[in-house]
């Protein structure tokens, strides 16, 4: 049957809706790494949380397969101008054992004491945490380590089912450069494949579970890949958005003695 071209207009503002709809659904992607991280610190401006805590239950898989499980408790600060912390007691508080992470540094303690210190923190800080309030121009500095080119065109793809936004690959099947995946609804990091700490294997974490952590969002499980081996999975439990920590949580000098959100306080 041939239609009269004054019969194709109607049918043609269909198409043109139906489209603009599926425009309306898939938000356009920024057009660099740099406009994707523009795009995290402009959603969030003033309403993500500062401070975060969480027990976390960590399954490590040794080669054979066998499963450890352990819990720590975390403890996060992001001071307005200041640098992100991350601290991480392996076991009870009470023992003195675990790490204080930046972007850029990591101190160990064991029995309350320092015993290490080096350059080269956690690369996951800026991504979960700290590209959400602070200046844009230092998270791409404190993610520079990992390599990533924040230069290159943003990449349409898909994970789990959800639209993403993926920083620093060639394409959505380069799966080898140093890279991150955003939600491009809810601009949360879903995927990352880098070194994420200076001395470990190139990792593909994954992070999921996503939920509301005060007016943020939170992936409350992270599972790392290894040459396409899970060796280790995190549960996060018992999430607080914005508690008050002291700052002598975050002291070297205090690692043992500052009153601790996860331990008794001392008689």
């Amino acid at each position: 049957m041939r239609l009269r071209s004054s019969a194709l207009l109607p049918l043609a503002a269909l198409v043109l809706a139906g489209c603009a709809a599926l425009g309306r659904g898939t938000p356009a992607a920024p057009a660099t790494g740099a406009d994707v991280v523009r795009a995290m610190r402009a959603k969030y401006d003033g309403t993500w949380y500062r401070t975060l805590t969480f027990v976390q239950k960590t399954t490590t898989f040794a080669p054979d397969g066998k499963p450890t499980v352990t819990t720590w408790y975390e403890s996060i600060r992001a001071p307005e101008g200041g640098t992100t912390q991350l601290r991480i007691d392996t076991g009870d508080p009470a023992q003195g054992n675990g790490v204080l992470y930046t972007a850029d540094s990591l101190r160990a303690f064991r029995g309350g004491k320092q015993v290490a210190y080096r350059a080269g923190g956690n690369a996951l800080i800026p991504l979960v945490e700290a590209a959400y309030v602070q200046p844009v121009e230092r998270t791409m500095a404190e993610l520079a380590p990992t390599k990533v080119d924040f230069t290159r065109a943003t990449v349409r793809g898909t994970w789990d089912g959800r639209a993403v936004w993926i920083v620093g690959a060639t394409s959505a099947a380069d799966t080898t450069s140093p890279q991150f995946w955003v939600d491009a609804e809810n601009l949360m990091v879903l995927r990352a494949i880098f070194v994420p700490v200076a001395g470990a294997p190139l990792m593909d974490m994954r992070l999921g579970a996503v939920k509301p952590a005060g007016r943020g969002l939170l992936a409350t499980r992270c599972d790392f890949y290894v040459q396409g081996k899970l060796v280790q999975v995190e549960e996060y439990l018992d999430w607080k958005a914005d508690p008050a920590l002291p700052d002598a949580l975050f002291d070297p000098a205090a690692w043992s003695s500052a009153p601790h959100w996860a331990k008794p306080a001392a008689p």
